[in-house]
């Protein structure tokens, strides 16, 4: 069961929601609001898994809510503005709910965050010792990627995006960067700032603190330059 609540600051509307809510198996309502303060202060005190929220409110927008949760409850928007489905995409919410929507619509949203809170509870990825791959979930498959396949790593979130030689577009997997590598050989691979790890046999230019992957520059974070420094002056012949 899934944890949930529902905050909207219109009565109708949330009523809505709630019977929604209240209809679908698989989620559990424990609390209803409107407004977003009371609800925050609902979550900091317990344990909430999923919000289905509206944008437009009082005191507190929906995309500000969305923000100070960070990395906590799963999100679904609903409102009667469309224009705010940009923003919901880069916080990474679940869906999108325009109003006004029927049960159907409401049943899609719910099974996507099923979905999705089912990844994240599953590991992302696998690593056998003394192998030279891993195991990535990514799109809904389980993909083999060779170590020596790799250029670099970025995280973003709860997300990881792992870009790959001649191949346009990089794999995104529901796993941390932290969590990834831990998974990694230290030797093959380093951590360089806070935000990338790279693969240390695919790099061949390194610009002022910058290395350099064909268009891409990946920067050399202040807290990692010593060790990458100590690194490349290892390897560095005269």
């Amino acid at each position: 069961m899934i944890s949930t609540i529902a905050i909207d600051d219109e009565p109708l509307a949330l009523r809505l929601i709630t019977s929604y809510v209240q209809r679908t198996p698989f989620l559990n309502l424990v609390g209803s609001f409107d407004n977003p303060l009371d609800a925050m202060e609902y979550i900091h005190n317990h344990d909430v898994m999923a919000v289905f929220l509206d944008i437009q409110m009082p005191d507190l927008t929906g995309t500000d809510f969305a923000k100070l949760l960070g990395g906590g409850p799963k999100v679904v928007f609903t409102t009667a503005y469309e224009q705010f489905a940009l923003e919901g995409f880069k916080l990474d919410v679940v869906d999108y709910l325009l109003k006004p929507f029927g049960y159907e619509e409401f049943l899609r949203s719910a099974n996507r965050l099923r979905d999705r809170l089912e990844s994240a509870s599953q590991p992302a990825v696998e690593v056998k010792a003394d192998h030279d791959f891993l195991f990535i979930k990514t799109e809904h498959k389980i993909r083999r990627i060779n170590f020596d396949e790799i250029l670099f790593i970025e995280g973003l979130k709860d997300y990881v995006k792992i870009f790959l030689k001649g191949v346009p577009r990089p794999l995104l997997s529901l796993i941390t960067l932290k969590s990834l590598e831990a998974r990694l050989p230290n030797d093959r691979f380093m951590r360089v700032h806070r935000s990338f790890i790279v693969n240390l046999q695919q790099i061949s230019l390194i610009e002022r603190n910058r290395i350099v992957f064909g268009e891409v520059h990946v920067p050399v974070g202040d807290q990692y330059k010593e060790v990458f420094q100590a690194w490349v002056e290892e390897n560095f012949i005269l």
